[in-house]
């Protein structure tokens, strides 16, 4: 209750981007005070649970829930989030280039509808800045995905070499990698998720990922980042050509443009929306993706998830692990704490001993 009676109130009435800085550079501080760490893991870690540890990817995940891109963009605060209860998280989205974004304001809090606009536009220090940031890390406790995107000044039929870039730079360092072509905010950007575009993205960067893979001797997973915003025949496609070009996951899903029933007099600020109006959406495309897959191609669950029974639809819709970010914002991190507690709860209820019989059991 800390973070509710205390944090929150202090937070909302801050600019809500100086609020995630604040946020951003407390729990980098924290972390690197002789102590810090234990003692946000006293506060706020998740203990391993056999029902609800996952591995995938070639990885160990200590617990289905991680932490979504665009909260740590530049891998500031790896330590602190790792000790509050995460699974694992998601670093960036970085560019090879350094970058500001777009224009300020950019990040609006929709109180009524719980939920954020932000039309950040990847802005990030470079992954140069990021490789330093992730190499100087000894130990991790969780892994660390980083999500890769284009500079906004990259044209789309040259993206390639962006993306190609921030792996050659970022492989030793990230555990897996997701390749964002789904941000609203970066223009034009959401076009390479169809059609030839995407077929031939995905080929430059996989060959760029085997590259890597046979230079460091370490095979490391590529995954997708896409939108809700896609028509039905749009997302099948979409799908069949994640599949052909052999990637190793789907995260689904990115902000929305979508308006639909909201609520605040912030709903008309452009800009990708995230948090509970999203959570529906996301878990029908998760739906849809390991419909059309039969569960083959492993799927990571985000969009509106606050609560245990938001976690366990996405699991049951056919998500292996997921992924909050706006109600960390509104929870604080206490949230993981009750995340976890509520999954084993529905698990138990439903007659299975871990996380992994549950995933698509809607469809059995």
């Amino acid at each position: 209750m800390l973070y509710r009676n205390l944090g929150k109130p202090i937070f909302f009435k801050m600019d809500p981007e100086k609020a995630h800085h604040l946020v951003i550079g407390g729990l980098n501080k924290a972390a690197l005070v002789p102590g810090g760490s234990a003692a946000m893991r006293l506060m706020y870690g998740v203990p391993e649970t056999a029902d609800l540890a996952v591995d995938l990817f070639g990885l160990h995940f200590p617990t289905p829930v991680g932490l979504a891109a665009g909260l740590d963009k530049n891998a500031e605060a790896v330590g602190g989030f790792s000790s509050i209860g995460f699974g694992f998280m998601e670093v960036g989205t970085v560019t090879p280039k350094s970058q500001p974004g777009n224009d300020s304001p950019r990040l609006f809090r929709l109180l009524p509808d719980e939920a954020l606009i932000n039309r950040m536009g990847f802005n990030n220090e470079g992954a140069e800045a990021m490789a330093q940031r992730l190499k100087v890390l000894k130990k991790r406790r969780i892994p660390v995905a980083v999500n890769i995107g284009r500079n906004k000044v990259t044209p789309n039929e040259s993206a390639h070499e962006d993306y190609r870039q921030c792996i050659r730079t970022l492989y030793p360092y990230g555990d897996f990698f997701v390749v964002n072509i789904s941000s609203p905010n970066t223009p034009d950007l959401r076009s390479l998720q169809h059609g030839s575009e995407l077929s031939n993205l995905l080929a430059q960067v996989k060959e760029e990922m085997e590259l890597q893979r046979e230079k460091s001797g370490m095979a490391k997973s590529l995954l997708v980042k896409i939108a809700p915003d896609v028509s039905d025949t749009e997302l099948e496609y979409m799908v069949h050509t994640l599949s052909e070009a052999g990637v190793d996951g789907v995260i689904a899903t990115n902000t929305t443009l979508n308006r639909e029933g909201l609520k605040s007099d912030k709903a008309g600020e452009t800009g990708g929306l995230s948090g509970k109006p999203l959570r529906d959406r996301s878990t029908e495309i998760i739906r849809s993706i390991y419909r059309q897959t039969g569960g083959k191609l492993p799927i990571i669950g985000s969009g509106g998830i606050f609560t245990s029974q938001d976690a366990y639809d996405k699991i049951r819709a056919g998500a292996s692990l997921v992924e909050i970010y706006t109600a960390l914002i509104y929870e604080g991190p206490e949230v993981n704490r009750s995340l976890h507690a509520g999954l084993r709860q529905l698990l138990r209820r439903d007659g299975f001993r871990n996380i992994l019989e549950a995933v698509g059991a809607d469809h059995h």
